[in-house]
Order: C-alpha cells, then sequence, then structure tokens
C-alpha cells in the first residue's frame, strides 16, 4: 500500500488534487484501500477536461434542427400484421433480451430503498420490479421462450436491490442464467474551483453518470457477451419507473428488422406543444433527440397538412437496439452534460458541508447523443395510456406520480 500510496500522492499533486487524502489517516485499513482504489481509477485528464467545460459560454446552437418521420403503430393498416409477424418470429427464436435501468433511489417518493421496489399502491403491492417481472414472463411464456432480462443498478443500489430480488426467488428467474446484474459507471462530483469531493464517509463523492452511460456499462462489464452467449440479436432499453414499459414489442422490432435500422424507438405525441419533453428530430441530417429548451415557440406550435405537430414525438425512453449498435455506442463515452447540484461533503479540515444551494458539479451523458451515431433510425408513435405511466414524482405534485400511474395501470389491465 505504502508504493501505491505514493505513486498516487505523485498523481494528486500534478492534478492539483491533495486534498483527497487530508482524511486518509482518519480511516480504517478497509476504507483506505477503498479510497487508493476509487483515487486509482479517476481519468484526471477527463475530470479537469469536465471542468474547464463549467467555465465555458454555452455555444451558439449552429445545428439545423428537421422534423423526422415516424410511423403511427395503429395506423399501420395490412402493414400492422406483416411487421408483427416479422418481429415474433425474431423472439420465438430467442433473439431479443430486455435491459431495464434501475439506477435510482426512491428518494423523490418518500421511499427507502431502490426505486424499483416501490409499490405504487396496487392491491397487490407489488412493486415496480415485480410489475416488469410479471410483464416479461408473461410475454415470454406467449412466445415460448425465456427472455433474458438484464438490471443496472447503481453503486449505491446494487447491494440491496440483489437482496430483494434474492428475497422474492428472483421472481422465477435464475440468476446469472436469465437474470443478471450489472452497475451503472460514475464520476466523482466537483466543486466551483474543479476539486474533487469527498463524501461523508471519506470516499470520493461519485455521481451515477446518466443513462447514457448504459452502452458503455453494458460492454464494460461483459453483458453484451453474455447476450452473444444467448444467441440475443436485439435489446430493448427501458427505465424501471415507467410500470407500463411493453419492452417485448413484435410490431416495434418487425419495423427495425425490416427497415434494417439498428436502432428503433417508441415515442407518444406531446400533451401540447409547449410540453417539458425532449422529442425526436433529425440533427444536421441525422437522428436525435431536442430538448424543449433548444426549440423556438414557432417549431413547438409548428404542424404539418395533417394538422399534427412536425416536432412532436416524445422521446420517452423505451428503445430497441441491435447488438452491434450498442457495442459501437458502448465502445467510447458519450458527450457529457453539466449539472449544478446540491452536494454534502467534508471539507479539507474534515468539516461535513450541508450546502443550501448547488454548489456542485455533475457530468452525466444522455441515451440519445448516440443516436446521431446512426444513418437512420424506426420511431413508433404509440399511445400514451397504453404504454406511458412513469413513477418520478410524489403524489403532492399530480403528474408522473405513483397515483397516476396506478389508475393507467389498472385501466389498461381492467383492475377495479
Amino acid at each position: 500500500m505504502d508504493n501505491d500510496l505514493g505513486e498516487i500522492k505523485a498523481i494528486l499533486k500534478k492534478y492539483s488534487q491533495e486534498h483527497l487524502l487530508n482524511g486518509y489517516d482518519k480511516l480504517d485499513e478497509a476504507y483506505k484501500k477503498k479510497l487508493l482504489e476509487e483515487i486509482s481509477e479517476i481519468d484526471f485528464e477527463l475530470i479537469k477536461s469536465l471542468y474547464e467545460k463549467t467555465k465555458k459560454e454555452p455555444e451558439v446552437n449552429k445545428d439545423e434542427i428537421t422534423p423526422i418521420s415516424y410511423l403511427d403503430k395503429f395506423k399501420l393498416g395490412d402493414k400492422y400484421k406483416y411487421y408483427e409477424n416479422i418481429g415474433k418470429k425474431a423472439i420465438k427464436e430467442g433473439k431479443l433480451a430486455v435491459v431495464t435501468m434501475a439506477g435510482g433511489q426512491g428518494t423523490r417518493l418518500g421511499h427507502d430503498g431502490p426505486k424499483g421496489t416501490y409499490d405504487i399502491g396496487l392491491d397487490s403491492h407489488k412493486s415496480l420490479f415485480e410489475l416488469l417481472s410479471d410483464y416479461i414472463k408473461s410475454e415470454g411464456k406467449k412466445y415460448g421462450v425465456t427472455i433474458p432480462w438484464f438490471i443496472m443498478t447503481s453503486r449505491e443500489n446494487n447491494k440491496s436491490t440483489e437482496e430483494f430480488f434474492e428475497k422474492h426467488k428472483y421472481f422465477g428467474y435464475q440468476k446469472n442464467k436469465n437474470i443478471f446484474f450489472f452497475i451503472q459507471g460514475e464520476l466523482p462530483m466537483i466543486d466551483t474551483e474543479g476539486k474533487i469531493l469527498i463524501g461523508e464517509d471519506g470516499l470520493i463523492k461519485l455521481a451515477a453518470d446518466g443513462h447514457g452511460g448504459v452502452y458503455e456499462s453494458l460492454v464494460k462489464d461483459g453483458m453484451t457477451e453474455k447476450m452473444r452467449e444467448l444467441g440475443v440479436e436485439w435489446v430493448f432499453i427501458g427505465g424501471v419507473d415507467n410500470c407500463l414499459v411493453k419492452m417485448v414489442d413484435p410490431v416495434l422490432m418487425g419495423i427495425a428488422i425490416d427497415k434494417n435500422v439498428t436502432v428503433a424507438c417508441k415515442s407518444v405525441v406531446k400533451a401540447n406543444p409547449h410540453e417539458k419533453v425532449g422529442v425526436f428530430c433529425k440533427k444536421n441530417g441525422r437522428p436525435n433527440v431536442i430538448e424543449y429548451s433548444e426549440i423556438t415557440d414557432e417549431m413547438a406550435e409548428a404542424t404539418d397538412k395533417d394538422g399534427e405537430l412536425l416536432y412532436g414525438e416524445s422521446h420517452i425512453l423505451c428503445n430497441l437496439f441491435s447488438i452491434d449498435a450498442i457495442e459501437r455506442m458502448g465502445s467510447e463515452p458519450l458527450p457529457y452534460h453539466v449539472a449544478f447540484k446540491k452536494a454534502k461533503y467534508i471539507d479539507k479540515d474534515g468539516n461535513l458541508v450541508v450546502p443550501d444551494s448547488p454548489n456542485a458539479y455533475k457530468f452525466e451523458a444522455f441515451l440519445f447523443d448516440a443516436f446521431g451515431e446512426v444513418d437512420d433510425m424506426a420511431v413508433l408513435r404509440v399511445k400514451r395510456e397504453e404504454e406511458f405511466a412513469p413513477v418520478k414524482n410524489a403524489d403532492s405534485a399530480g403528474v408522473d406520480c405513483p397515483k397516476t400511474a396506478r389508475e393507467l395501470y389498472k385501466k389498461y389491465y381492467n383492475l377495479s
């Protein structure tokens, strides 16, 4: 450890981050080892460049934004059965796996534990994880296969997530045979001076690297390799907080296969022109998702000859990828976006600082930033009331909360 410590001190001096070892002597041996491991894993050049990014004025957006074409699932006519049959064949051949991004905690819901363990208030008292499990298993039974389930956790909730699944006997799945857990990537948080923060536990203050990190995590943790061993060719990626997510959709798969695209996404039409959601578009001629803050009122309100919004297809985090596309997208990190957040930390004198306003930068990648790497993609409009019931806020918010999700779920499944 002494040799490691000497090398690490030299690295920290080079990057003016010596404060990371201020509390080192007060830690027990296990934590000392852990801290040195964390420091050795930091890409200091990346952190330096990300800090420089926080000081730059946002660039004037010169991208050419144009509408993207889409298919409406319920206006396909004869093509519906055609696409469905193609997708059914692929699913029956075991070519589909599903990934659930479940790295978050249920804090905003007043829930102490991983968000996936949250009970939305149904009479069955099933957790979000169990609702998703029920759906995947019923679809697998329909096609005569077991659809492999890959769950992305975080360092914060991995242990409790795995313990939850073990307690529930993996809802009939078999660990490391058809259900797999992998951990989302993280990046250190830094203060306004570019100094990496130390958390309350004396270790590096890390934050999840955003849902865009899913590609890199799938590749680095060997999950795509496992998928290939299972004969998987297509991977559906969705979030844990949408209790109506339809991960097994033969029409979506059929469209992707028939049109020979490597990415196919679901959308719901915006509730109104100014709904605060990201929307599908083309950016400089390539598929993309643009944030609501990046389009003008005129663009938001623009309609086509049929009165449909030109920029009306909301990205709902329901995306299908070929395994080749995931491996390509995961070969190197996506660009990081900066968020200014409140973060508790231990200062250079060993005192806990609890800020009352944002004081630290975190960096996250967005899954849809990888869309620009493909020449074309398919967008399939689905019905909001059938496929999008997210649980993001407490009931007091009135939208995207347990109450609204519960009502949509009960209505869809005809539960009294």
